[in-house]
């Protein structure tokens, strides 16, 4: 698996690349820059890139807004954003056209090597991971949020879903039946108004629909 990481700096690019060599995931550029990156994404077309939200030379928002405009041009190219901090508005425009291949990792909260790897897969194979930090901040209700109607279940289970939890995991996690998660994930999308002909994007729009709102 190709992977394109973009980094500033130099120690922890160099261990994400020893890190993935030995896990079978070739890193065929490290970009420092998001111009760097992007022409790396366009040189190479990895099956990942791996971005830091904050990248020479504004510090603020470059490597998220790079990732975003990557996925448009490169035919949803899966991206995990590997970062200390939690750009609200960009996270949720990543995750918005509902495709899959994304995640939302806190550098400071992946504890173990096996679960971080895995997430690198799940993202890679179209799948959604996202730290509960993240979610908490997407789901921090707002004025007029419609996610207010909710029940608190209701929340626990789409906090869980945002996180790229199945049903199956919800039930085991809430020690509840994985008919009565059915339940409740019916309960929220209807809630939500969310009655896609495509059911399977509505897990992922039904984090984002207090965005639709704003």
């Amino acid at each position: 698996m190709r992977v394109v990481i973009a980094e500033d700096n130099v120690l922890l690019s160099a261990g994400l690349e020893l890190l993935l060599s030995t896990q079978g995931f070739e890193v065929v550029e490290i970009a420092a820059d998001a111009p760097a990156f992007a022409s790396a994404v366009a040189r190479h077309r990895p099956d990942l890139a791996v971005v830091d939200v904050r990248l020479p030379p504004g510090f603020r928002d470059e490597g998220i807004r790079a990732a975003i405009e990557a996925r448009r041009t490169h035919e949803a190219l899966p991206v995990l954003v590997l970062s200390q901090y939690v750009e609200r508005e960009y996270a949720g425009e990543l995750l918005a056209d509902g495709r899959g291949g994304v995640g939302y990792l806190l550098k400071d909260r992946v504890a173990r090597v096996g679960e971080f790897v895995d997430a690198l897969r799940r993202v890679a194979e179209g799948g959604t991971v996202m730290d509960p930090e993240v979610v908490h901040q997407l789901l921090a209700p707002r004025a007029g949020d419609p996610l207010d109607s909710l029940t608190r279940r209701e929340t626990e289970v789409l906090a869980l879903m945002a996180e790229g939890l199945g049903n199956g995991e919800i039930a085991g996690r809430l020690v509840v039946t994985e008919n009565a998660v059915h339940k409740h994930v019916g309960n929220i999308f209807a809630k939500l108004g969310l009655f896609p002909a495509d059911p399977g994007h509505r897990r992922v729009r039904a984090v984002l629909a207090y965005l639709d709102s704003r």
